[in-house]
């Protein structure tokens, strides 16, 4: 059985259900390959014949995205910086010390914008819900940044990926694998710069403040 047999055998709505677990899970604070799952099922959608719906998959994503993020809100408020410092220790690949200290510089520069900015960068998609509210972060503010931030990366990555599927296709009808594979390098740096951007910005010093005048 080829592959694009197998994959016309899986029902659209386990694909939903796949993407909004996923994703949930990995807002909640457990490291889950969130956006590999994500970006793998906008691909399966710009595939007419599967029958898998960009809407759906994107509507999927957001649900588990903001649930997931205020469950590790609600988490990290109930039991603080304790929590992430063990998880630290007992985990240290996903939440060891640089990890933590990471998100709360993110938070110490942007506040509120983490959690939308967040939703771009593995570390802060994994540790924004549940470090703002350790931070004791008030859910008014929270909850508009956590829904508008899953609304930009999960439109944005479906949007973007979905298109890239339906010109890939058509490329490899008149092309040939090169023009593809020039593509995606390309929109690989870009991403790779961008990220590596925030991060630097991140690691960087604060500024210090200027000295009171006498």
């Amino acid at each position: 059985m080829g592959i694009d047999h197998w994959l016309m055998t899986i029902p659209p709505l386990t694909v939903y259900l796949a993407v909004g677990l996923v994703v949930g899970i990995e807002s909640l604070g457990i490291p889950l390959p969130g956006e590999v799952v994500l970006v793998s099922a906008a691909l399966l959608s710009s595939r007419a014949e599967l029958d898998v719906s960009p809407l759906w998959v994107a509507l999927a994503a957001l649900v588990g995205a903001v649930v997931g993020d205020s469950i590790g809100y609600l988490v990290g408020r109930r039991y603080g910086i304790s929590l992430l410092e063990w998880a630290g220790r007992r985990f240290p690949k996903h939440f060891g010390p640089s990890h933590l200290e990471l998100a709360e510089r993110a938070f110490a520069r942007w506040g509120v914008l983490t959690v939308v900015i967040g939703r771009f960068i593995a570390i802060l998609r994994i540790l924004a819900g549940p470090l703002a509210g350790a931070l004791k972060m008030p859910y008014r503010k929270f909850m508009p940044a956590n829904v508008l931030g899953g609304v930009l990366w999960t439109a944005g990555t479906v949007t973007a990926i979905y298109f890239l599927g339906i010109v890939a296709e058509t490329w490899l009808k008149r092309f040939s694998y090169v023009g593809l594979a020039v593509a995606l390098i390309v929109g690989a740096t870009v991403g790779i710069m961008v990220r590596r951007r925030v991060t630097g910005m991140l690691e960087a010093p604060p500024p210090e403040e200027s000295a009171p005048a006498s």
